[in-house]
């Protein structure tokens, strides 16, 4: 019986047809997608802009969906998690990123110090610690000594400064110096950065009186910026010693060169001149509400104005503008170093 191959003729054009409607549809499906994906990827930045970070969320969150090998979207996403504190989706994000074979080195290494930032703001430290262990880069190694500062592993702190000044990242001595303080290894310090005031500070306090003032001079001369602090100690140490008129005769230099309402005190503890007459002489050098308050005779007006210029005495951070009554090394408001100045509210 012979094959009747006729109908090929007839079922050829049709299965053209066929797949030529088919390739159209591919194609149709495909712009589609290609435009809706954009729309929604430019909606979550419009929201973004405009200080909408829930609608961007969301916006984003649907760019992802519709183009999931897309990684600047994930990375986007997760950014804005971390930045609304959702940091267990920040990090099932970045977790995701970096689960796939096909992520470049260097998003990689994005994501990888993304996963650190996420659990550093999480709080969970050693968990940062492990995902910045195998990174080399000056932001990674930042982040790692904030991470160690936090935890307050000062040794761990010192060796990435150190790593940090190899790297070019700028000089760390003076915020190492910081670390042999909180380590109590005063000497180190002062050999390390002798321009850092804070070691003779805490080092004279465990001195003899004598000892002391020898290491309180030396502040005074090799840190000459932070007298104000100095001189306190310095004015009470002396007393104790009897170096009184050596005190004053350092003092006095200081306050004609800083007018600092803290020197003018020690000076006032050491029997310069009476309270009365040192605020007096301070008023005809600088304005001062706080040295007026001294002035007046009415205890009750006294007591009230000193109560107004309490806020005056404190400390400002020049990084976040966090006040103080005491001065601190590291602000407690935003954990930077060196950001108090010596001067107080009054004086800046």
């Amino acid at each position: 019986m012979m094959l009747d191959w006729t109908w090929l003729l007839f079922a050829l054009p049709v299965v053209f047809a066929l797949g030529w409607f088919f390739s159209r549809l591919d194609i149709r499906h495909w712009r589609l997608e290609s435009r809706h994906q954009p729309r929604a990827y430019f909606k979550g930045l419009n929201h973004l802009l405009n200080g909408q970070q829930d609608r961007a969320v969301d916006s984003f969150i649907e760019a992802v969906q519709n183009d999931p090998d897309t990684s600047e979207l994930h990375f986007t996403l997760g950014n804005l998690f971390r930045r609304r504190g959702e940091y267990d989706r920040a990090v099932r994000v970045h977790e995701h990123l970096l689960a796939r074979a096909d992520l470049s080195q260097a998003d990689r290494e994005r994501a990888q110090f993304a996963l650190a930032q996420d659990f550093s703001k999480a709080g969970l430290l050693d968990r940062a610690e492990s995902a910045l262990a195998n990174l080399n880069t000056v932001s990674a190694k930042q982040l790692l000594l904030a991470v160690y500062e936090r935890g307050r592993d000062w040794a761990g702190a010192s060796l990435v400064a150190e790593q940090l000044e190899t790297m070019g990242a700028g000089s760390y001595k003076k915020r190492r110096a910081h670390y042999l303080c909180e380590q109590k290894r005063f000497d180190e310090a002062i050999t390390l950065s002798p321009e850092s005031p804070r070691a003779y500070l805490e080092l004279s306090k465990q001195s003899t009186p004598q000892q002391g003032f020898q290491l309180l001079r030396l502040a005074f001369e090799r840190a000459p910026q932070s007298i104000s602090l100095v001189c306190a100690p310095l004015a009470q140490v002396a007393k104790t010693i009897g170096q009184e008129t050596q005190a004053i005769t350092l003092l006095e230099g200081a306050y004609e060169e800083t007018k600092s309402l803290d020197v003018l005190q020690a000076l006032i503890s050491l029997g310069w001149k009476s309270e009365r007459a040192a605020y007096a002489v301070h008023l005809t050098h600088a304005s001062s509400l706080v040295a007026a308050s001294h002035l007046i005779e009415i205890p009750e007006t006294q007591a009230t104005l000193q109560r107004a210029t309490e806020p005056l005495l404190r400390y400002r951070c020049a990084a976040c503008g966090f006040e103080a009554k005491q001065y601190f090394w590291q602000c407690p408001g935003c954990q930077a170093w060196d950001t108090y100045p010596f001067k107080r509210v009054e004086e800046l």
